[in-house]
């Protein structure tokens, strides 16, 4: 029998942080892409839950944590993620971040040095001088203005609906309502990685390091060998998937975590 999920709310100088966690053992903190919230890792908990103690919180300002006012960014993602990882008592920890996930793992990599036994970052952007030179120019990921009749939501909905394949419509309704949660601020997320110094931290990572890619997220691929390039880390290319590829290759992907994790 499975292991159930289990919900929590730690405090924080930010407010409470929630996080859901499964599985006993040494801890696997799981950080996700924004606009989301832990249930990107809905199906991938209890499967790396099943060896070891998989920890799964909402970024702050996203999900159920704390959403405190002032602008957002990557170091105060980290510094939230730190408190958690303090409240918990996580001594010596794996990590495993998605996207803007990936950019908040490298930073708590960076401060953690002696605490951190991986690192496993999955589509994670890479971000340097040029990343933050064009980001005025990039176009919103998320932003929409909302409409008296509605119709912003069908426009959320489309902006994602590429990623997802027909009978994937439950993950993307999960992002609908994770973005609708924070709809005001939905795209500071994105705009934070943007600003983040990432390419800087990363000379302070020494955790053994593997980059991962879904087949189809052609907006993470070429991230791969600058962080083979920067780390000397391993790569790894899933067999499919698009950007929300915990969810739509559960399976797989917890595969490559408990490896990684397990074995190095």
């Amino acid at each position: 029998m499975k292991d159930p999920l289990r919900k929590g709310y730690v405090p924080s100088p930010f407010g409470q942080l929630h996080y859901v966690e499964c599985g006993t053992g040494e801890p696997v903190l799981l950080l996700h892409q924004t606009p989301r919230s832990w249930t990107e890792y809905l199906d991938v908990l209890p499967l790396v839950g099943a060896e070891h103690r998989a920890i799964a919180m909402d970024t702050l300002g996203f999900g159920a944590s704390a959403k405190p006012e002032g602008p957002h960014s990557v170091e105060r993602f980290a510094d939230a993620a730190g408190a958690l990882i303090e409240e918990l008592e996580l001594e010596r920890f794996h990590l495993v971040g998605h996207h803007t996930g990936g950019v908040i793992a490298v930073e708590l990599a960076a401060r953690h040095q002696d605490r951190v036994a991986s690192l496993l970052l999955s589509a994670t952007p890479f971000i340097d001088d040029e990343k933050r030179r064009t980001a005025g120019e990039r176009k919103p990921v998320d932003h929409v203005v909302p409409q008296p009749d509605g119709s912003h939501l069908v426009e959320l909905w489309n902006r994602r609906r590429a990623f997802y394949q027909d009978g994937e419509e439950a993950a993307l309704n999960r992002f609908m309502v994770d973005a609708l949660t924070v709809l005001d601020r939905v795209e500071e997320g994105h705009e934070a990685v943007r600003r983040s110094l990432m390419d800087q931290r990363l000379a302070h990572v020494t955790a053994r390091t593997l980059a991962v890619c879904a087949a189809g997220d052609h907006y993470s691929m070429p991230a791969l060998q600058k962080f083979a390039a920067t780390l000397g880390c391993e790569t790894r290319v899933l067999s499919g998937g698009h950007v929300p590829v915990p969810e739509q290759l559960p399976q797989e992907f917890s595969k490559v975590v408990l490896e990684w994790v397990t074995h190095g």
